[in-house]
């Protein structure tokens, strides 16, 4: 009886790390980096609508090499959202109040998904995001996204402000048999 009970706990225990290990290979991130230039401002306070150029997913090729296709996706998650100020080099984020990014793809409805707020002043060239728990497999699927910057300042802007926006999104699949 006892052996009988540790084959089967030693079956269960392959069994679960082989499962384990085939949603890892189907599990895999996918990144994209865009810019956003925010013009001087005139006032404080007042919502500024900013859009990034339109971003090529690629994500079929993307899902051939993890050996998945855009059928056998389950969720796409937005994990990380990194904001830099490329241009000018001093310039910090501390002129920002809020700050709010949208997903925009054809045939779908806008959906926000990070913000920041209440951005201190003591920050500096390089802001983190909250993400917002959204299944972004729909967007992530279409040939192209883009992104929609909402932001409140709270200092007045003299020059251009070039920034980056890096995004990791995290997917999980299932794999071809």
């Amino acid at each position: 009886m006892k052996y009988l009970t540790f084959v089967s706990s030693l079956l269960l225990l392959i069994l679960t790390s082989n499962c384990e290990s085939l949603d890892n290979l189907t599990q895999f991130n996918l990144e994209y980096s865009s810019s956003v230039t925010i013009p001087p401002t005139t006032g404080l306070n007042l919502p500024l609508n900013l859009f990034t150029p339109e971003m090529e997913t690629d994500s079929e090729s993307e899902f051939a090499i993890h050996n998945t296709n855009k059928d056998l996706i389950e969720e796409i998650n937005l994990t990380e959202m990194i904001m830099t100020i490329t241009s000018p080099n001093n310039q910090r984020f501390d002129f920002l109040n809020e700050i709010s990014v949208y997903i925009n793809a054809e045939g779908l409805s806008e959906l926000k998904i990070a913000e920041a707020k209440d951005i201190p002043e003591n920050i500096e060239n390089e802001l983190n995001l909250n993400t917002l728990e959204n299944d972004l497999s729909e967007y992530i699927k279409k040939d192209k996204f883009s992104l929609r910057v909402n932001t409140i300042t709270d200092k007045l802007i003299s020059q251009e402000i070039d920034i980056n926006v890096f995004s990791n999104f995290f997917v999980d699949a299932q794999i071809i048999l």
